[in-house]
């Protein structure tokens, strides 16, 4: 995977992704490594990231693994100790890990789902922005990106925490964009509409109405691709993005312009 340095605008640096072991996450492992960086992936599922991990030397990527679940401040610091004792430091964060929540009206949620759903997709970038900032602070400087979702900038029904969860990641990526700027550490969003996971498609198996439903509701009529979610992410963490802050950019097919 290497390259020269028109090709590889992440060459040199040090990326860390949550929720690595599938779907965006997997992929930007993928774009990132390809595009020159050195990659320390992270998730709760350690099989998936030993063969992603194993994939990417194999490939030529400099590569690693720290297992963690984002709702823990404490695995999340030592998951960004290994990224920095491993590679000397911290370039990029892709704050990626997420989990959505069952599809009913709000007043037949449960406290857990609630619970889950602002633990794992806010607490989450919580953690990890706090002591990946810390990481760059020492380091001199760095950029971050966070997963959000066209759920954090439009409503929809049956999803209420998720929705909630999700405009919340896009008030702390503005609020770190603003009090790290003047520090050389950038804070974006990205926002992902319908892209094709392992839910998504089985989500599609069970049900080909909705489908039909969800690409109706796209303009370009179709699901993202993971990749192309993928390098947006790391087009935002390149110094390519080097004036942008504090922006939360829509990676939906055109589904917010409706």
């Amino acid at each position: 995977m290497t390259a020269t340095s028109d090709t590889a605008p992440l060459a040199g640096k040090v990326a860390f992704i949550t929720g690595a072991s599938s779907g965006i996450g997997a992929a930007a492992a993928r774009v990132f490594a390809g595009q020159g960086a050195a990659v320390v992936l992270s998730a709760r599922r350690e099989d998936r990231l030993l063969d992603l991990v194993a994939q990417l030397r194999q490939a030529g990527a400099q590569a690693s693994h720290w297992v963690a679940d984002v709702r823990s401040g404490r695995e999340v610091r030592r998951a960004v100790e290994h990224a920095v004792e491993h590679y000397g430091r911290l370039d990029i964060a892709f704050n990626n890990a997420g989990v959505g929540v069952a599809k009913e009206p709000l007043h037949r949620l449960e406290d857990e789902d609630y619970e889950l759903v602002m633990d794992t997709n806010v607490r989450g970038v919580w953690n990890c922005m706090r002591h990946e900032i810390t990481a760059m602070l020492a380091g001199g400087g760095g950029a971050i990106v966070n997963t959000s979702s066209v759920g954090g900038l439009v409503a929809s029904s049956t999803a209420a925490p998720y929705i909630a969860a999700k405009h919340a990641v896009i008030g702390l990526t503005k609020a770190a964009a603003v009090e790290y700027a003047p520090h050389g550490i950038r804070v974006n969003a990205i926002a992902p509409g319908l892209t094709r996971s392992e839910m998504i498609d089985e989500w599609f198996r069970h049900s080909p109405e909705a489908e039909q439903r969800a690409y109706r509701s796209a303009p370009q009529g179709r699901a993202a691709d993971p990749v192309e979610v993928a390098e947006t992410a790391a087009w935002l963490g390149s110094d390519k993005a080097s004036f942008v802050t504090g922006a939360t950019l829509p990676v939906d097919g055109g589904r917010t312009a409706w």
